[in-house]
């Protein structure tokens, strides 16, 4: 069965691109032109990826991410916009999305973008059980949220995935590259901060209330989970 493959976007151009390349590389499109359009498209079924623009009239592309978000879905989304700053880039990653790509791109790049989204899916639906659990820390994956000393800890999505990445890996050391391959797919930036954002706002949550800190630095290699006594 081909994968399916949603594009929305306003511009003419694009959808015509997208829509005709993707064919070519084997996938079923599903095109939309607006956000309210892309959200009825996405009513009616579960695609394997999700290409979202992000300026559009009514409904812009962060809304429905959103939307995507807060309905439970986990379909990975690659978001496209000509807002090339780090905050916009951080908001998108923020609501949900898996991937960032700047406009104009490379027809290439954005091909090789979707091939690694689509390799990490069966990765987020491979679970063997509903919980796991690092001495007081517990993570829910049916409801996407952490549980700590019996304080439930509402997560984003990047936050959930970096979360569960550790504790998949308890006191095992994860480089920083290892990180931003597993979890963004690539290599976001050599330069940029993210990881370092995501890892400050994760421990701001999961150590709220005087928790030891179980997230820790590795020095000039990477993080890990562990308890304070190693």
């Amino acid at each position: 069965m081909r994968q399916h493959i949603v594009v929305v976007d306003d511009d003419d151009k694009i959808t015509s691109l997208l829509r005709r390349s993707l064919a070519f590389e084997g996938y079923e499109v599903t095109t939309a032109s607006n956000g309210i359009e892309g959200l009825k498209v996405l009513l009616g079924t579960e695609p394997d990826l999700l290409i979202l623009d992000v300026m559009m009239p009514q409904v812009d592309g962060w809304e429905v991410c959103r939307r995507v978000r807060e309905g439970g879905s986990g379909v990975p989304i690659l978001m496209l916009t000509a807002k090339d700053d780090v905050i916009d880039r951080v908001k998108g990653l923020d609501l949900g999305a898996d991937d960032y790509l700047v406009k104009p791109f490379a027809l290439e790049e954005l091909l090789a973008r979707v091939r690694a989204l689509l390799r990490r899916k069966p990765d987020k639906l491979e679970q063997s059980s509903n919980r796991l659990t690092f001495e007081d820390l517990v993570l829910d994956l049916d409801a996407r949220e952490a549980i700590r000393a019996g304080r439930r800890i509402e997560l984003t999505s990047k936050e959930f995935e970096l979360l569960h990445l550790f504790m998949q890996n308890p006191r095992r050391v994860l480089t920083r590259d290892a990180i931003m391959e597993k979890i963004w797919g690539y290599d976001f930036s050599g330069e940029s901060n993210v990881l370092e954002v995501y890892i400050a706002m994760l421990r701001q949550k999961v150590e709220d209330g005087g928790g030891k800190r179980i997230i820790q630095t590795v020095r000039g290699t990477g993080y890990v989970l562990r308890g304070e006594a190693g």
